[in-house]
Parts: structure tokens; C-alpha cells; sequence
């Protein structure tokens, strides 16, 4: 559109608009409107495993496989007792605490007993079977395949003289807390399991 041989409009009601110019700005801000939504990110989440119980595993392996059938970008940064989720061998055998869970219903002197913590694993683990509730196993599988980061603690590998092929095939080893701090800092949703 050439404005050499006609004078600028004065207003807007002046300005007549090319119907071919319109359709093209619009087609513009269509696209743009979808860039701009390609660049979102999404949720992203950042969970802390700490605890490496048997009924401890499941709260963050749960949550992560959940959040990323949403879409969400989601971190696991297990750390201490929760490295033996990740960890091939132990998360085999982990143990339900009889002691100081107020939900058994036993009291704590009887929790006490050798051999209270395997019942308390058994009764949960027939529990869980009778249900038809996925294994830890099962969970960490499904995690890694929805895409969700399951992170095991540098330092924590290192103090509990863990060779790093003892995790998991999909496992992010060698990550320390600067990164999951980071990850953290960018992230919508925190939380600490």
C-alpha cells in the first residue's frame, strides 16, 4: 500500500483498511498467539524423596507418574534413605516401620518385636496385591516412561558407597543439590516427601 498519492488519514474512522492486509495481520497474530504458546513451559513440579520406606515410595513415584500424564515437567531428586527407591536391589526389600506409625494398630511396644517390621511389610504388601496397586517397581517404569527425571543425590551415592549401576536403568545419577535447587527455584510446585 502505497502512500505517496494519498494524504495521511487524519482519524481513524478515515483509514480504510486493504480487506487482503487485514487477513494478513490476523493470520499473524494467530500465529504469534501460537508461539507464544508453544514457549510455555507448562506446570513444572520438583519433588524431594527423603524417606525410603516401603510406604514412603510410593507418595512421590504416585505423585510424579500422575503430574506427568498431565504434561507436566516433573523432577524427582531422591536424597538419604529415599536413594533406595532408586536403587535396584534394596527398593526389592524395603520395609514397612512398624514403630511410631500411628496407623497400626498394634502399640509401639509390641511394633517393637524383631520380625513386627516384615509382618507390617507383608500384611501392606498383600494389601497392595489384593488391590491391584502397581509396584514400586512397576511406578518407577511407568515414571521414566511418562518422561519424569528420577534424580539420585551425588552426595548421597558417594556417603552410602553406592556404585552408580546400581540403579535403575533411566535413573539420573551424579546430580547434586545446586541442581535440584535450581530446578526448584523454576518450578511451580514444590514439594517435600
Amino acid at each position: 500500500m502505497s502512500t505517496e498519492h494519498s494524504p495521511p488519514p487524519t482519524d481513524d474512522a478515515e483509514r480504510a483498511f486493504d480487506p487482503a492486509e487485514l487477513q494478513a495481520l490476523r493470520e499473524r497474530v494467530a500465529e504469534l498467539e501460537e508461539t507464544v504458546a508453544d514457549d510455555d513451559d507448562g506446570t513444572k513440579m520438583t519433588i524431594v524423596a527423603t524417606q525410603g520406606s516401603f510406604d514412603m515410595a510410593y507418595p512421590p513415584l504416585i505423585l510424579a507418574s500422575t503430574a506427568a500424564a498431565f504434561g507436566w515437567d516433573v523432577v524427582v531428586f531422591h536424597t538419604f534413605w529415599g536413594l533406595d527407591i532408586l536403587h535396584e536391589e534394596k527398593s526389592a526389600d524395603l520395609k514397612l516401620s512398624a514403630v511410631g506409625n500411628p496407623n497400626m494398630p498394634v502399640p509401639n511396644a509390641i511394633a517393637a518385636l524383631p520380625g513386627m517390621d516384615t509382618v507390617a511389610t507383608k500384611l501392606m504388601q498383600k494389601r497392595i496385591d489384593d488391590n491391584g496397586t502397581a509396584t514400586i517397581k512397576e511406578l518407577i517404569d511407568l515414571s521414566l516412561e511418562s518422561g519424569v527425571d528420577l534424580q539420585a543425590c551425588q552426595m548421597t551415592i558417594e556417603l552410602m558407597d553406592y556404585d552408580e549401576d546400581d540403579f535403575y536403568d533411566g535413573v539420573t545419577t551424579g546430580v547434586g543439590a545446586a541442581t535440584a535447587l535450581q530446578h526448584m527455584a523454576d518450578s511451580d510446585i514444590q514439594l517435600l516427601v
